[in-house]
């Protein structure tokens, strides 16, 4: 089998239930998006030596595949994601930002180089919510998925901020002034 088909050349591609939109579909937006967002999240996991933190994005990962996969599909299945999967990113995130300094001001981006993939990472994970939000979908789906893309932006957040603590290395605060 081939990996190049050719019916993508007339700007067009399918959905899982096989209509073909155009490539500039929001469905297709919003799911390519998600599909960028998984492929820095994998760069992230690839550049750690925590196993415990190899595993959480692992499991991410996959669950931003049944997302992806969902948004693809025209039949408005469920979108994977449950409230148990949101309560252990939420777990996660308390547990991370529990190692941290209080947050009193704006940081930037920046200071290690895995931080910083970490907050493409965030900044991308908020395009991907913005799009899903945009979408005309089934409640139920839309609405978990949204909430667990939003805590995953939040928990790219903390982790971003715990590599630059694990390496020490100072947050960069904003300067208002500058």
């Amino acid at each position: 089998m081939k990996i190049y088909t050719k019916t993508g050349d007339d700007g067009t591609t399918s959905l899982a239930g096989g209509t073909r939109v155009s490539k500039t579909d929001a469905r297709i937006e919003c799911y390519g998006t998600i599909d960028e967002l998984n492929s820095y999240i994998g760069l992230i996991r690839d550049t750690f030596a925590d196993v415990d933190v190899q595993k959480q994005l692992l499991d991410i990962q996959n669950n931003l595949f049944l997302i992806g996969g969902w948004l693809a599909n025209e039949q408005h299945v469920s979108c994977g994601i449950s409230d148990q999967k949101i309560s252990l990113l939420e777990q996660q995130i308390d547990k991370i930002s529990a190692e941290l300094p209080p947050l009193n001001s704006f940081i930037l981006p920046g200071g290690h180089i895995v931080s910083s993939y970490c907050q493409i990472a965030r900044t991308v994970c908020r395009r991907g919510e913005r799009r899903i939000c945009s979408l005309d979908l089934e409640e139920q789906g839309k609405r978990l998925s949204t909430i667990y893309i939003n805590r995953l932006s939040d928990y790219l957040f903390v982790l971003a901020r715990k590599v630059l603590k694990d390496f020490n290395k100072s947050e960069i605060t904003w300067n208002p002034s500058l």
